[in-house]
This record gives C-alpha cells, structure tokens and sequence, in this order.
C-alpha cells in the first residue's frame, strides 16, 4: 500500500520538486544557525551592502546593516512554527465540530453549522487583524488568530465526509458490537476520511504562512521575532535603492507556498486509488 502511494506520488513530478523544496527549508531551519552566523537583529555591517559585497554577507544588509540571511534563516522557523501550530490547532477544532455535526445529524448538525457560518461570515485576514490587534502582536496571538480563521472549511469537509460514511455497513457493525459512540468516531469513521483532511492540512499551511507574512508586513507581527513578512514590509520604501530587502524574503514565501501546494496535490494523487487509473 505504501508502495502504492509513493508511485502515485512520485508520478506527480511538481509534487515531488515541492517536496525537495520543503525538505530544503526544513534543512535551512535545522543547520541555520552554522550558515547564518548573527543575530538577525543586529548591525553587522555597513546599510545597503549589496549581495556578496563584503565577505560573509552573502544577500546584503539591510536599511540598518543586519544581514539579510540571517534574517531569512530566522524567518524560516518562524513561519514554519506558525504554519505547523495553526493548523494542528485548527484540525483540532475543525474535526471536531465536522466529526461531531456530521454523526449525530439532525438539530445537532444545523446548530453546529450556523456557529460555523458565523466565522465565514467574516472575511478571514479581516477577522484575522482584529483578533491580533485585540490579543497584541505575538506568535501565541497570531497562531491563535490564524486556528480561529482557518478551521471553519475543515469542519464543513469532515461533516461532508462523515454524513456518508455515517451511512456504512461497517458503522452498523460497530453499533451492534456494542462499541462506544467516541470510539466509532476516532476508530472507525474519522480513519477512512483522513485523505482529504490530510490533503486540507498541507494547503492550510501555506496558507497560515500567507497570513502570517501579511500580518507582518501590517507590522502585526511579533515584534521579538524575524519574519519574511516584516523583511519585505521594512523593504517597501526603498525598492529601488536595495531590491535584494525584499526580494529575498519575498522568493523564500512563494518557494515555500509553492511547494506546501504541489505536495498537497501530490497527497491527493498519492492518497486517491484512482489516480493509478489516470496514469495508465
């Protein structure tokens, strides 16, 4: 089986560059600190050094002489922490309403679902800022601000899936065994849907990053932490004179946004048996 998967997907050649991407970043967060040796928020050389001016300045500095690629490196764990947490936590909401709304039905269901449409009715960066503003600027605020956005589309997907496996043979089975409603949940329906939520999780990533860049280059972000989204908000007045502020920063999001979504089609080929009658 799992050979199976691997061969569908690999079969999806962008899938797999996104996965050399994400494996690169996941590189540059471990052994960072030994390639960028400073502080990201200190002056280390002289403002605006073009890339690979001075030695040990690879990308340049910035408007206050930091180094630009300590910054990314800084940047790199930050954004995957927030990315990673805020999803986690919002699978964690998510799942539980779907999963709840979709097997019990009924008064249950309509409640659940007009609670989760009082989220939707928000545009989700709007809610977003409000709830950062109101929290003030921090990982734990914007982590929390990014689950509270993003797990109303996860609930809808789960009840989708649960109100037709609700409906199988093997459910029956497990009621007339006497089994118990939290364990039919947790060990008979919700492992048949976890190919789609998987496949959610890896696009919420990216687009917990998205956010969070925005956030940041609001000047919400976490004013203790580095973040690509900051970099390219400090570097917006001075585009012409130092291209490289912003262009670094910038191409370090779409590579990581780009790749979290090709391997999120790779998931869904690799998760999806039918994917095997496309490829013949």
């Amino acid at each position: 089986m799992k050979s199976n998967f691997w061969r569908r997907f690999c079969r999806n050649k962008g899938a797999v560059f996104g996965l050399i991407v994400l494996a690169l970043v996941a590189l540059l967060v471990a052994v960072g600190p030994w390639i960028a040796q400073f502080d990201p928020w200190d002056m280390v050389g002289a403002p605006f050094q073009a890339p690979m001016a001075e030695p040990g300045m690879l990308l340049g500095t910035d408007t206050m002489g930091r180094d630009i690629l300590s910054g990314i490196v800084a940047g790199a764990r930050v954004s995957l922490l927030i990315g990673v947490v805020s999803t986690l936590v919002s699978l964690l909401i998510g799942v539980s309403v779907g999963a709840v709304a979709g097997y019990f039905g009924g008064w249950v269901d309509a409640l659940l679902m007009r609670f989760t449409e009082l989220f939707q009715a928000v545009p989700s960066f709007a809610l977003a800022i409000v709830l950062v503003a109101i929290f003030q600027p921090s990982i734990g605020s914007i982590v929390v601000a990014i689950a509270i956005v993003s797990w109303p589309p996860v609930a809808r997907l789960v009840r989708s899936e649960f109100l037709t496996l609700r409906q199988r043979d093997f459910v029956a089975a497990a009621e007339l065994a006497g089994q118990s409603t939290p364990r039919i949940i947790l060990t008979q329906i919700l492992p048949n849907a976890a190919s789609p939520i998987v496949v959610m999780a890896s696009l919420m990533i990216a687009t917990a990053i998205l956010l969070e860049s925005s956030l940041s280059f609001m000047g919400l972000g976490d004013p203790n932490q580095m973040s690509w989204g900051y970099m390219v908000g400090s570097a917006r007045s001075v585009l012409r004179q130092a291209w490289w502020m912003a262009v670094f920063p910038g191409v370090a999001i779409l590579m990581t946004v780009l790749a979290l979504n090709l391997v999120g089609e790779g998931l869904n080929d690799g998760l999806n048996a039918r994917a095997d009658g496309r490829g013949k």
